[in-house]
């Protein structure tokens, strides 16, 4: 690490058309889209020194608030030249970075983070969306917001979460602590808060998407209990679209 000086990077993402934060061939990515201004930045480009690592690695369609970068950087800047410079090169695209500090190589945006908050934004209406479209998911039909509260219940807590993890997770255990899961109606919004250590890849959306289906009368909240006890990802009754979920923020160590 000699001559590198580690940055702590807070970013905002606006997902829709990005093949989420891993960089790969097929797309457009955030952290390809990063890399590349933090690049231009520098004046060189080392895809092992200059790698960013993510508080998390959101998938395609799914947008960010306040998502956690670390970089080392070959140069020690005022924190607000980086954060500025690199926005310069990421040229008011769909990322740009709100605020850049420098922190000691013990920190780690994956591996430091205590708590990671998701935020899933629904919106209950028959009317197409315009300004939220790409950005929240839009169910048409009424929905029983109570039997959604109830259902939810039943997924708070140290459970086997394979019902609703994603074939391709990666994680080493189906086995999560879920601190809350918040289900907050505001008119014709509804937002599912969330909050835990970690998550497994897709289990914020599968848990919405089952929820979906309690509020809409095809599940009773027992059966979200069911589905939850199967650990059987043939269990889960749906999985919602990527578009309303919002990485929002993730907690370390003071």
């Amino acid at each position: 690490m000699s001559g590198l000086t580690r940055y702590k990077l807070t970013i905002e993402y606006e997902g829709t058309g990005l093949f989420g934060w891993q960089i790969q061939d097929n797309g457009p990515t955030v952290q390809g889209i990063l890399q590349d201004a933090i690049g231009k930045f520098c004046r060189a480009y080392d895809p092992v020194e200059n790698r960013t690592h993510a508080a998390g690695r959101t998938d395609a369609g799914v947008h960010a608030l306040a998502m956690i970068v670390h970089v080392d950087l070959p140069r020690d800047d005022d924190p607000y030249k980086v954060m500025s410079g690199i926005n310069f090169h990421l040229n008011r695209g769909p990322v740009v970075v709100l605020k850049a500090e420098r922190v000691s190589h013990d920190f780690h945006a994956r591996f430091s983070a205590l708590k990671r908050y998701y935020r899933y934004h629904m919106i209950n209406r028959p009317a197409p969306l315009t300004f939220q479209r790409h950005r929240a998911w839009q169910v048409r039909a009424p929905l029983d917001v109570e039997a959604m509260r109830e259902a939810a219940t039943h997924l708070v807590g140290h459970h086997d979460f394979t019902t609703f993890r994603s074939v391709e997770c990666q994680s080493q255990s189906p086995v999560k602590t879920l601190d809350n899961l918040d289900i907050i109606e505001a008119g014709e919004h509804i937002y599912f808060d969330c909050s835990a250590r970690s998550f497994l890849h897709h289990q914020v959306r599968s848990m919405v998407g089952c929820l979906y289906y309690v509020g809409k009368g095809k599940w009773t909240p027992d059966d979200m209990k069911g589905a939850l006890e199967a650990a059987d990802r043939a269990a889960l009754g749906f999985n919602a679209p990527p578009d309303g979920l919002y990485f929002v923020k993730v907690d370390y160590p003071d």
